[in-house]
């Protein structure tokens, strides 16, 4: 079975609310990772030709995509030669330790070949355990990353992982104090491998991790929304004179569901129920409140 990895075109996706930075990687460098305090594991059934994550592929190399931003191979990648034969894909890249509390905000973006015949999946997983985090054992092991955070593709549809570069969001939720854990990506697909019905290959990008700002002044001291919670139409109310060049509602996946140059009257009826970051650009300033659509 021969594996083909084809060209792309972009999906950007923009995430704008603003926030202090804690962990910031664009794998410019693969290499350099293991100085920045990551590591990896591969804990396939069986390890293949090509068991590490490794430094993306660009389209001028021969390879499937380019990254999503800085050099054209800068994103890091995993592949069905992490294993050998069809066996499941177990394999493993972990952050250095960060300190993390609710509300922080984990940010990727990822993809797969332009059109995928072979099904990929990636799991986020967290470990509340720091630096002393237990590596996961065999392919079906998580050692001390228990959170799944996010799982992309869980179902192993070949057609459903983006096959554009696609932003993926968590929130950080569940944590009694401020907690060291540890970020981890695992490429885990059952019946991978180059004879598997499964797996292709996969880039992930400008990972981030990022604190909310508690209070965001300058949308205090310009705009209102009204009603918040809201069922249908959400105002905007503007408190000094200046026009509005943009104005985007995100959601809590990273997911930009509502863009604008002024609209200032939105119905958001048809919004699921749940938490949302509306931001507005102006001349003067940039700024992002919640609101809570019912």
């Amino acid at each position: 079975m021969v594996k083909k990895l084809l060209s792309f075109s972009f999906l950007l996706v923009s995430l704008t609310f603003q926030a202090q930075n804690l962990i910031s990687e664009g794998f410019d460098t693969y290499t350099n990772l293991a100085t920045a305090g990551w590591t990896s594991t591969n804990q396939s059934t069986v390890v293949g030709t090509n068991p590490d994550w490794f430094q993306g592929n660009p389209t001028a190399s021969g390879g499937p995509f380019d990254s999503y931003a800085g050099a054209t191979n800068s994103y890091v990648a995993c592949n069905y030669n992490s294993t050998a034969g069809a066996n499941t894909i177990s394999n493993w890249l972990m952050s250095p330790v960060v300190s993390l509390v609710n509300g922080d905000v984990i940010t990727f973006y990822t993809r797969t070949v332009s059109s995928p015949a072979f099904a990929d999946r990636l799991q986020l997983r967290i470990s509340t355990n720091g630096a002393a985090s237990a590596n996961p054992v065999g392919a079906t092991g998580v050692g001390d990353y228990t959170t799944l955070a996010l799982d992309v593709n869980p179902s192993l549809v070949a057609t459903s992982y983006p096959n554009a570069w696609t932003l993926y969001s968590y929130t950080v939720s569940g944590l009694p104090t401020a907690t060291n854990c540890k970020i981890a990506f695992r490429y885990f697909v059952t019946n991978g491998g180059p004879s598997g019905a499964n797996s292709d290959y996969i880039g992930v990008d400008s990972f981030s991790v990022d604190r909310p700002l508690s209070s965001d002044s300058f949308f205090k001291n310009n705009f209102s929304l009204y009603p918040n919670p809201v069922s249908n139409v959400l105002n905007i109310s503007m408190k000094n004179e200046m026009t509005i060049n943009n104005l985007s509602i995100i959601d809590l996946n990273g997911r930009m569901v509502f863009s604008s140059d002024s609209n200032t009257s939105i119905d958001v009826s048809n919004l699921s129920s749940g938490v949302y970051f509306i931001s507005i650009e102006t001349n003067e300033g940039k700024g992002t409140a919640k609101f809570v659509k019912k």
